[in-house]
């Protein structure tokens, strides 16, 4: 319900004060009275009245000088004169000091209410103008804000499509100050490449009432810095959005144009997004296909390398082709090399996490590369206090020997090779590259004062088999191997290069608490034993070679070709199976359910995994779960019958983790 208009009535008379006050309320108004002057004064200043009726001769303070506070204290308040002695002339100043009217003694009560009801109506209308007013000035201050902040250019054109208007985030964008562009062809902005696509838009929003639409448009860049730094990139990649505007007549036709608005926003980080997601798609993909080519391979190689194994134990005397059966171990080794590189890409390589010194392992690597390659000299640059990193030593070399290799084919007649370390927090986004997480790492640069790589090249470099060299020099996995080790670390590798300059290789790798442990190297030997295994591959020249290296070694073998066999196996054989050897990737019934259903029959089961996949993925996960080891494809009658020892031997009460164990690292250390 509104508010009642509040009227205060100022006479000496006390008599027409309370006449006019019974009047007025009778009429709904909210009425106060005095006789007072300076009363009135008082409360005018404590509270807030619509409309004051004032007489001019009233005793300490006057009506011109309570008009007087009025002006200068309550602008709000309306006021009507009452006069009975005083001149026209007096009227008249209270008037010109802003009293709406005045009205002389005797006057008829309906005279009276026509003018207050009037004088109250103008002051609603004053402050609704008031009021649209400053809503006018508030809306064009936060269009204003709005436009002149927005991370879009927001822009008008003439008929002449020239600049009339252009907004502050022309400067940020583009580099070049807005009070440049007015009066200029929008033409000016735009990249020579993109000048058809413009006059197409432009053109369109010109010839009558068309939809609004988006085009991708690439526009100059003002930015020196990028000209300097940066000279494959020279634009800013664009949306635009233009509309015509028109005069038009009286049944809504358009007349002319009169120009064109619109909204050029950036989208350059989109569009770099964009790119690095393809990128990262693309690469997922071919590390699929590696993963799986590699798996399918390790598992060719297993057969070779169990027979070749089984043929150099089983005989007393010398076997007559022993030299060459070595030989083809050793390519056996190598062919096995070579799918953990493509391993190490696609979903991490055979890893015993340990804190490692990087400084000395680069040291190492370095020294021995350089040692073959007297032409390149090297420059070396350490963190004294490096924080050690918990990686698989012997993936990390492989890491730094490709990057060697790589510097020393870009240097083909000598250079200088330049290694160094550094401790750096990273925490805010744009310090993690690659949004790694925020922590602590250790920062390695790997550079070289070689050829160099252009644009195109470096976009491809951690893609397994590509390759500049010529065919069958290279096989073009040595920097891919090197991406998914480190990625698999939780870390990044990325290139800077320029012709003719050089490259720098990037690492970032987490840093670790644990202090660096010094290596524990026990010499290859064939342990024997004569328990019972449950040995479990779906694939039959596999469980027949490896059933025959179990053998081999004076254990019990019971085999079986898939995951339901085997829990059928253990089930009636539980007391009798001291280990079960398990294929992690077999059909219908696979690693994961297999060794779920074993535990179900036995929580202390003891099994060692078996896999061409590295120890990554679903491996890792069945570790920490309780799985006591792991054994990659190929391996040798050495190899095995150490790791059938190692899990053998472990106690079948060990709580195998707790929340001390975060990582595969951890639990591995604990157990091995």
């Amino acid at each position: 319900m509104a508010c009642s208009p509040k009227i205060l009535i100022v006479d000496d008379e006390p008599r027409f004060c309370d006449s006019l006050k019974f009047l007025l309320i009778s009429q709904g108004y909210d009425i106060h009275t005095t006789i007072s002057g300076r009363e009135a004064q008082h409360l005018l200043s404590i509270r807030q009245f619509d409309l004051a009726l004032l007489d001019l001769a009233i005793p300490e303070v006057s009506g011109l000088q309570l008009m007087d506070h009025i002006n200068s204290h309550c602008p709000d308040t309306a006021a009507i004169i009452i006069t009975g002695n005083g001149s026209v002339e007096t009227a008249v100043s209270a008037l010109r000091k802003g009293a709406y009217d005045f009205l002389r003694k005797p006057f008829e009560y309906e005279e009276l209410l026509t003018t207050i009801k009037n004088a109250l109506n103008q002051k609603k209308l004053k402050n609704e103008k008031l009021a649209i007013h400053e809503k006018l000035e508030i809306s064009e201050v936060r269009y204003r804000y709005l436009v002149q902040n927005s991370p879009d250019i927001i822009y008008t054109l003439d008929s002449d499509s020239r600049f009339t208007f252009v907004s502050d985030s022309v400067e940020r964008i583009l580099g070049i100050e807005k009070s440049r562009l007015i009066g200029k062809h929008y033409s000016y902005l735009i990249h020579e490449d993109d000048l058809e696509n413009a006059k197409w838009i432009f053109n369109e929003r010109r010839t009558g009432d068309r939809a609004t639409s988006w085009i991708e448009l690439r526009l100059k860049s003002f930015r020196e810095d990028e000209l300097d730094t940066i000279t494959d990139i020279n634009h800013v990649t664009v949306e635009l959005k233009c509309i015509g505007m028109y005069a038009r007549d009286p049944s809504g036709n358009s007349l002319t144009f009169l120009g064109t608005h619109g909204v050029a926003r950036d989208i350059s980080d989109r569009k770099r997004l964009e790119k690095k997601l393809h990128q990262a798609n693309k690469m997922n993909a071919i590390g699929t296909l590696a993963g799986g080519i590699a798996h399918d391979f390790n598992n060719l190689l297993m057969v070779i390398y169990g027979h070749i194994s089984l043929m150099l134990i089983k005989n007393d005397m010398p076997h007559p082709h022993q030299e060459r059966l070595k030989k083809i171990e050793d390519s056996i080794q190598s062919a096995a090399d070579l799918t953990k590189q493509l391993l190490g890409f696609a979903r991490g390589g055979k890893y015993e996490l340990k804190p490692v010194n990087l400084n000395a392992l680069l040291r190492e690597t370095s020294q021995m590369f350089v040692r073959t390659k007297k032409e390149i000299i090297t420059h070396e640059q350490y963190e004294k206090k490096i924080w050690p990193v918990d990686a698989d030593k012997g993936q990390i070399e492989q890491v730094f020997l490709n990057l060697y290799v790589n510097a020393s084919q870009a240097m083909a007649s000598g250079g200088a090779l330049s290694l160094a370390t550094e401790n750096v927090y990273l925490n805010t986004c744009s310090e993690r590259p690659f949004d790694l997480a925020p922590g602590k790492y250790v920062k390695i640069s790997v550079a070289d004062n070689g050829i160099g790589m252009d644009e195109k090249t470096k976009q491809r470099i951690f893609e397994p088999f590509f390759t500049t060299k010529e065919m069958g020099r290279g096989t073009g996995l040595g920097l891919a191997s090197a991406y998914g080790i480190i990625k698999n670390h939780k870390g990044m590798i990325d290139a800077e290069s320029k012709v003719g300059i050089g490259t720098t290789f990037f690492i970032y790798l987490p840093a670790s608490e644990q202090e660096v442990e010094k290596d524990k190297r026990s010499d290859e030997v064939i342990l024997n034993g004569t328990e019972t295994i449950l040995l479990v591959d779906d694939e039959d020249d596999i469980l027949d070679v490896a059933r025959s290296m179990i053998s081999a070694l004076g254990y019990e073998v019971l085999a079986a070709g898939n995951g339901r066999q085997a829990v059928a196996l253990y089930e009636i054989n539980r007391n009798k199976i001291d280990i079960v050897i398990l294929d992690m990737v077999m059909p219908e019934m696979g690693g994961m359910e297999t060794y779920d259903s074993l535990k179900k029959i036995n929580p202390d089961v003891k099994v060692l995994l078996c896999s061409g996949y590295s120890e990554g993925g679903q491996a890792a996960e069945m570790l920490l779960r309780g799985c006591m080891g792991f054994i990659q494809k190929p391996f040798n009658i050495n190899g095995l019958s150490l790791k059938i020892r190692e899990v053998i031997d472990l106690p079948t009460n060990m709580p195998f983790l707790d929340t001390s164990q975060k990582t595969l690292g951890d639990f591995r250390q604990r157990i091995l």
